[in-house]
């Protein structure tokens, strides 16, 4: 006989819903354009006043925009020394962390001849 009583039975769980209670996956695909509005168009946003338009994977002004020509050119040249200047700075940090993997290295291999005389050493008193 159990200390506490009947052995463990879980309660059975009731059956579940049906998983959706709406009749729009019984629509076709236009009736539910129509009854819904599933019709948008590219993804838009508009930022301090000038209208932006996600169109082939890539955001273009919908209006003409308060950038000029110069301003657009001037932009693109500022990024382009702005990767060059990313990738020096790739470079060297690159560069530094093999100097410290190496520095590291001689530093574990000296500590570990230090070691070595410390226990000839020993061994010769």
């Amino acid at each position: 006989m159990p200390l506490f009583g009947n052995t463990f039975s879980p309660k059975k769980t009731p059956p579940r819903k049906s998983a959706s209670l709406s009749s729009l996956h019984t629509l076709d695909r236009s009736t539910r354009e129509i009854e819904l509005g599933l019709e948008y168009g590219p993804p838009m946003m508009n930022i301090g006043g000038q209208s932006w338009k996600f169109d082939d994977g890539q955001w273009i002004t919908e209006s003409g925009g308060n950038a000029s020509g110069r301003e657009l050119q001037r932009l693109k040249k500022r990024n382009v020394q702005l990767e060059e200047e990313n990738n020096l700075l790739k470079l060297k940090i690159e560069l530094l962390l093999d100097m410290l993997t190496e520095t590291t290295v001689e530093y574990h291999l000296m500590e570990k001849e230090v070691e070595d005389i410390k226990t000839q050493h020993r061994r010769k008193k």
